[in-house]
């Protein structure tokens, strides 16, 4: 049998769940995920093998209308992860209804040379009922039969794999089997903590947080020391983010330092630092330190 393999760009709006539903094609948590949109600042690999084939997905950024030098960045990147690609999924939200953003990636997709996947996300919310009006008005609006899934139950996603492997060309295996990202530790590390600044802290703060790790050392007793700094906008933000008596930011801390021991298979010490830095979104020197220009 021959081996195919290719690269597939993840797009849509904020919030229609292409971060879920690459974690659970790949079967790790790559991505930070939060029910708050926009949380995918980066455009992230996440690597998906199987005995007769590879998928490289690129998660992307959900593209809406920007309004500083970091929404430029985030559209920037989602819309660049279209070049040298294999395949666009292109995902809708099944909960509600078609937006102006949609409209918007639709409009700048609709005549790309590679195959377009329509999925429609989030099935689990919806009755039978609703299931197929909405798959047949999606499917209407894209011109293309629209697949159906929810990436939060890995419902039907067997068969979006079975869909893309079949637009894929033969080629060879890109990564080590066992490789599922591309991210170096120091970028997972900082979006694990950021993920649980998202969960934890009030609606007004995650978008203007930012989380730079400054260092990662092993020590002597193979555990590991990382510092890393978050970065505010505001002082009352940063009131938030530490809490009464340091609580929520121990919280924070806790929370992430379990997940980073997951993934390291290791102790971990994490030491984090709040900081106020106001209009850090306009900054170019702080936003290429952080990976975003």
């Amino acid at each position: 049998m021959s081996y195919k393999s290719g690269f597939v760009t993840v797009i849509g709006r904020p919030n229609v769940g292409k971060s879920t539903l690459v974690n659970t094609l790949v079967g790790e948590k790559i991505n930070i995920i939060s029910p708050r949109p926009q949380t995918t600042r980066n455009s992230i690999k996440a690597i998906h093998t199987e005995n007769d084939g590879q998928i490289i997905f690129i998660d992307t950024p959900g593209i809406h209308e920007p309004r500083n030098e970091l929404d430029k960045f985030m559209q920037g990147e989602a819309y660049n992860s279209l070049d040298g690609i294999d395949v666009i999924i292109f995902i809708l939200d099944g909960s509600t209804y078609w937006g102006k953003n949609d409209q918007l990636i639709y409009n700048q997709i609709k005549n790309s040379d590679q195959e377009i996947l329509y999925v429609m996300n989030k099935i689990d919310k919806i009755s039978n009922k609703e299931l197929i009006k909405k798959q047949k008005d999606y499917s209407q609006k894209v011109g293309k039969e629209v697949i159906p899934i929810s990436a939060l139950n890995n419902r039907n996603t067997d068969n979006l794999l079975k869909e893309i492997f079949s637009n894929l060309p033969e080629g060879p295996q890109y990564y080590p089997e066992d490789m599922i990202t591309d991210q170096i530790e120091r970028f997972v590390f900082a979006e694990m903590i950021r993920e649980k600044i998202f969960y934890l802290t009030r609606e007004e703060v995650p978008y203007g947080v930012a989380v730079l790790v400054e260092e990662v050392k092993e020590r002597d007793n193979d555990d590991y020391y990382i510092r890393a700094n978050i970065y505010v906008e505001k002082k009352s933000h940063k009131g938030i983010i530490i809490g009464k008596n340091g609580k929520m930011l121990k919280k924070i801390g806790s929370s992430a330092r379990k997940e980073i021991e997951d993934l390291m298979q290791t102790k971990v010490y994490l030491d984090l630092w709040v900081k106020v830095l106001k209009d850090w979104r306009e900054k170019d020197n702080l936003l290429k330190r952080m990976g975003y220009k």
